[in-house]
């Protein structure tokens, strides 16, 4: 057999924070998904330790259920909040989070394409030209124009 690669510790000892080295972890996003799932079908805003008890524990190798840690709810949380896919508002010394509207989602995904874009023209000229001619007419009508004058 070969040696083991040096980056890697398959059965290595418990980590305070992530528990033991060998527990099966969620496919990379899926914890994320499952969090915006727990929020979506909440009456109202939850706290990290509200959607801590509602998730269901990650299986270990040995069949077991082991439990998220709060700090790892609050992190994602947290990144959800930052990409902009959960509101927040503070309940005492923690925060609530709720899943943003459709709308708002898709609002904030065109401001950030187009902060990340050097050419605003080209990435509204994308945009717009994939408009259906409803869409562009009410586009129209948000921004003020009348459709009868030119420009």
């Amino acid at each position: 057999m070969g040696s083991a690669d040096p980056r890697t510790v398959p059965d290595g000892p418990p980590d305070a924070e992530h528990g033991p080295a060998s527990a099966e972890r969620r496919a990379a996003g899926a914890l994320e998904a499952e969090i915006l799932a727990i929020l979506r079908a909440a009456d109202g805003p939850l706290t990290p330790g509200e959607v801590r008890r509602r998730l269901p524990p990650p299986r270990q190798p040995d069949g077991q259920r082991g439990e998220l840690s709060y700090s790892t709810v609050v992190t994602i949380v947290s990144r959800l909040h930052a990409k902009g896919l959960l509101e927040r508002e503070r309940t005492g010394r923690a925060f609530a989070y709720r899943p943003v509207d459709d709308a708002s989602l898709a609002a904030s995904q065109m401001s950030q394409a187009l902060q990340a874009g050097t050419d605003h023209g080209a990435v509204l000229g994308r945009f717009v030209s994939g408009l259906s001619g409803r869409d562009a007419r009410l586009l129209r009508q948000l921004l003020g124009e009348d459709e009868d004058q030119p420009g």
